[in-house]
């Protein structure tokens, strides 16, 4: 019978062991920190001449739009499930700011 506890102790061990750590996963950046971020690469894009003005007028409408999801979704209390969506659309729209700022359009 010992056997068997150490058996199963070791084995609960091993499982625990081999389970992904969540606690060194990223941590996640607040909302107001992001739309800051983005706010300062867009208007730096526009300076260096790596965005258009049009480019820039429709990341912010982006960045609006999603401020404005974020604003609806904290009405009701955010979920887990609506704080990954809003990390995954933040991601996509820095990916979007990132490659309109390397696309190598001529600009005016």
């Amino acid at each position: 019978m010992n056997k068997k506890l150490t058996m199963i102790a070791a084995g609960i061990g091993l499982a625990l062991s081999a389970a992904p750590n969540v606690a060194a996963a990223a941590p996640w950046t607040p909302i107001g920190q992001r739309v800051a971020n983005l706010n300062v690469r867009i208007d730096q894009g526009v300076r260096n001449g790596s965005l258009t003005r049009p480019e820039a007028m429709r990341l912010r409408t982006q960045l609006r739009d999603l401020q404005g999801l974020e604003a609806r979704y904290r009405r009701g209390g955010l979920t887990v499930a609506e704080r990954g969506d809003l990390d995954r659309r933040f991601d996509r729209l820095s990916a979007q700011v990132r490659f309109d700022k390397h696309d190598r359009r001529a600009r005016w």
